[in-house]
């Protein structure tokens, strides 16, 4: 799909036709100088000075696909009575940009005339109160135009933006079930398509044996190449590496044929299968499907939407493994049993072969094995609080692993966590928040607090400043809150 976002300009007719021509001109101006800094084209709409005129482009946003949202501006005064029967309606993200045409005060030129055409500083402020008003879930953005944080921030509103409609559309294939006896990877189906938009199917092992015992050796042959030409292959078991394929392509065929863009399985349903899908998964993951292992769709549907909020790609499935907990050099060691996404890699991945002794493997599983890179990142976790939906967001820093760790023979991706790795346990542990996470390196905590308002969920922060007495306090106050809704 090929988003855009509409700019719709508030004004009214008490200006006459002079000062809204003047607006409609700086209006397309901006949104086309705009559009060559933003990742979205930001296209000029309409200068709304009726209430119909809001409320029919409104109607039209509502119904076209590929609007992913509309960034309202008032260049003149609005008055926002206007605008009550459109936002009414208003089903996209919205985001109230507060700024203005002109960067500085014209010492020699201001005059009534320049008062009444440039009155963004208290039209805004009336625009505003009617969101807030009717308690709309917004994104404010305030500051010039032309300046580049402010056109980061709206940016990265925009990748939120494209997160949510992404969400509304999802299609998640379960392959089996959820492991036995685990409580965070289940969840209120319903809620959540009502809520998200996620459909959350399950479809039968038995089905993807079938797709793989009809996937042919040409098209093996073909995505073989594919391996070798992103990949080192380290194992002398090429069969492996083949089952493999032929699981990736039957994944991809039945996901396709279905509109699912991510997936979900689990180690204790592979009848009829040789191998847990290893490589496969990760190559599914590296073209952008989502991926959850144990059954675990939410984690799943999370990180196929945050692969399409960001600007690289690169959020993965990860889980925490185990802690390096020497004095003044703690850190968190993160890793699956084969399914870590090698969109992160520091270097070229490598194919090997290894026994899993967990599950019903018959044979040794192909899987990619490598570093994860250095840099900030965040860890997210979606949970069903029963009632509603939390997600739980964690500011990292990935670092290059401390130790070589040979004898491991997954992926890997080591980091420290904010405040400290001991107190954001504490806080991560009193939040709720499950042992399997998306991390991400190209999707900020603002960006997830975006998409959270958008879609209406709870959204908790982990930070450099978060202790566990304040975090105590404030999830009490939001129980309270969300219990009022």
């Amino acid at each position: 799909m090929k988003y855009s976002f509409w700019f719709v300009v508030g004004s009214q007719f008490l200006y006459g036709p002079e000062v809204l021509e003047t607006v409609a001109a700086r209006a397309q101006e901006m949104a086309e100088e705009l559009s060559k800094a933003l990742p979205f084209p930001l296209l000029y709409k309409v200068t709304a000075k009726t209430n119909k005129e809001i409320a029919d482009v409104v109607k039209e946003a509502n119904y076209d696909d590929a609007c992913a949202g509309i960034i309202t501006w008032c260049h003149t005064f609005s008055p926002s009575k206007m605008w009550i029967n459109g936002f009414a309606s208003l089903q996209k993200p919205y985001c109230h940009f507060a700024t203005q045409y002109n960067r500085e005060i014209p010492n020699e030129e201001i005059d009534m005339d320049f008062m009444n055409l440039n009155q963004a500083a208290h039209g805004d402020r009336e625009h505003g109160f009617i969101a807030a008003r009717l308690r709309m879930p917004r994104k404010i953005i305030a500051g010039h135009w032309q300046d580049p944080a402010v056109r980061k921030r709206i940016a990265g509103w925009m990748r939120a933006a494209v997160g949510v409609s992404v969400s509304r559309g999802l299609k998640v294939m379960r392959f089996g079930d959820n492991m036995r006896e685990v409580a965070v990877t289940e969840g209120d189906k319903v809620e959540v398509q009502a809520k998200l938009g996620w459909q959350v199917n399950t479809w039968a092992v038995g089905d993807l044996v079938k797709v793989m015992n009809a996937v042919t050796d040409a098209e093996i042959d073909a995505l073989m190449d594919t391996y070798k030409a992103n990949y080192d292959i380290a194992t002398e078991n090429v069969d492996a590496i083949r089952y493999q394929a032929r699981e990736e392509i039957a994944m991809k065929k039945m996901l396709d044929a279905e509109g699912c863009k991510a997936f979900s399985n689990t180690f204790q349903d592979l009848y009829g299968m040789e191998q847990l899908p290893g490589l496969a998964s990760q190559h599914l993951m590296a073209q952008g499907y989502g991926y959850g292992g144990e059954g675990d769709w939410k984690v799943a549907a999370m990180t196929a939407i945050m692969k399409a909020m960001g600007e690289n790609g690169c959020s993965l499935f990860m889980e925490d493994y185990t802690y390096h907990l020497a004095e003044g050099a703690e850190y968190s060691l993160g890793a699956h049993m084969l399914e870590v996404c090698p969109c992160c890699a520091a270097g070229r991945p490598r194919i090997e072969t290894h026994h899993l002794g967990i599950g019903m493997n018959e044979k040794d599983p192909a899987r990619l094995v490598f570093e994860g890179r250095e840099g900030d990142a965040i860890v997210v976790s979606l949970i069903d609080m029963g009632g509603r939906l939390r997600l739980i967001c964690q500011d990292i820093h990935c670092v290059k692993p401390i130790l070589p760790m040979p004898n491991l023979p997954v992926a890997r991706v080591m980091w420290q966590a904010e405040p400290s790795l001991t107190t954001g346990v504490e806080c991560w542990i009193t939040a709720g928040g499950a042992h399997h996470t998306v991390l991400s390196y190209d999707v900020t905590a603002e960006q997830m607090k975006d998409w959270c308002a958008m879609m209406e969920i709870e959204f908790v922060h982990i930070t450099k400043d978060t202790t566990v007495e304040r975090l105590e306090h404030e999830l009490f106050l939001s129980d309270l809150a969300w219990k009022l809704k």
